[in-house]
């Protein structure tokens, strides 16, 4: 194999024609890891130094590391995956399915080579459980000498949709569930006037997206801490990004002509990727609108041939409310031993 090397910006464009389809050909096919996330992330969010490898046989990609290196505080030089860590929820170094242990050597071979920048810890987060990272990633890094650890980072809840919405309110929730949806739906149906819909091309992005921002912030102190100018900038950014690739699904539930609360997901490959949502709990607390709008959209998902319904890491409790059962995501930290 051969390996590419790059530095700076260039380098995605340079393998921009390769990415997506190596990404298809990869166990870790996710959103988080396509050309059009990564490159918004890098452009709002990136810090410190790019380095993009790339592995072809002849002539045919067949391996992508995306990483950035910083300085952190305490002197610590660490190799993240560019995304990592809070808002790319899967993560992955890319490789074609059947390639994995080669292509780790190669990158292990690397890191412990003359080429490399000098390091001390390297972090492989949010990496899902079907990939085979955080399995054979830390075998192969101890055969070299080095230190691994790895731990369950996070659970990401997910629903596998039956074929129509009666069959997942049977089979998926529980009788209390079922009864709660089926209030909350007949409530606000008949103290409001209701109207949900799903942005599309009759709507204005960017007026939709500060709708959303504005939602967001009312909804919790976190939510609102969280949203600075640099992540608005960012949720901008990537959702005209997804909107132009054909992935954006935001959502919105209005109660007597007002936005009551909306959702901000991802449609990607018959996965619906909850990504976040908003609400204006001082108006209408009492009307549930978020339930109201996560049945509405789990229905519609059902409607559209989506099979997953994923609402990405966190174990809040409403998750599970809706039938939702864990799936993990891994960290995964090589480090030089002392001396090294």
């Amino acid at each position: 194999m051969d390996i590419r090397i790059f530095t700076d910006e260039r380098g995605f464009d340079d393998l921009k024609a390769d990415w997506n389809t190596l990404l298809a050909r990869s166990r870790s096919d996710t959103m988080f890891l396509t050309w059009e996330w990564q490159t918004t992330w890098w452009r709002c969010l990136g810090e410190g130094d790019l380095w993009l490898l790339a592995w072809y046989d002849q002539d045919r990609i067949v391996g992508i590391a995306p990483l950035y290196l910083i300085v952190e505080q305490d002197g610590i030089r660490r190799l993240n995956i560019v995304g990592c860590v809070d808002v790319s929820d899967y993560l992955d170094i890319i490789v074609v399915a059947g390639r994995e242990e080669q292509i780790y050597a190669a990158l292990l071979d690397w890191l412990t080579g003359p080429d490399a920048p000098a390091w001390d810890v390297a972090q492989f987060c949010n990496v899902p459980q079907q990939s085979l990272t955080h399995q054979l990633l830390p075998e192969l890094a101890v055969q070299r000498g080095l230190e691994s650890a790895t731990r369950v980072e996070d659970v990401c809840p997910i629903i596998e949709l039956p074929g129509d919405f009666e069959t997942y309110l049977q089979e998926r929730l529980s009788k209390k569930q079922r009864h709660e949806v089926r209030r909350k739906m007949r409530r606000i149906q008949d103290e409001t006037q209701v109207n949900w819909y799903v942005v599309d091309e009759a709507q204005a992005i960017e007026t939709e997206m500060e709708a959303f921002i504005q939602l967001h912030r009312l909804s919790t102190d976190e939510k609102h801490s969280f949203m600075t100018p640099a992540m608005q900038s960012f949720f901008r950014e990537v959702t005209r990004t997804m909107h132009d690739a054909g992935w954006l699904y935001l959502a919105f539930i209005e109660i007597n002509g007002a936005k009551a609360a909306a959702m901000l997901a991802f449609n990607y490959k018959g996965r619906l990727l909850v990504y976040n949502s908003g609400y204006d709990p001082a108006t209408y607390a009492e009307l549930s609108p978020g339930i109201v709008l996560t049945s509405l959209i789990i229905e519609d998902a059902i409607k559209r041939d989506i099979r997953i319904f994923d609402f990405l890491q966190g174990n809040e409790v409403y998750k599970y409310r809706f039938g939702a059962v864990d799936t993990f995501v891994y960290d995964t930290q090589i480090s030089r031993k002392a001396g090294q």
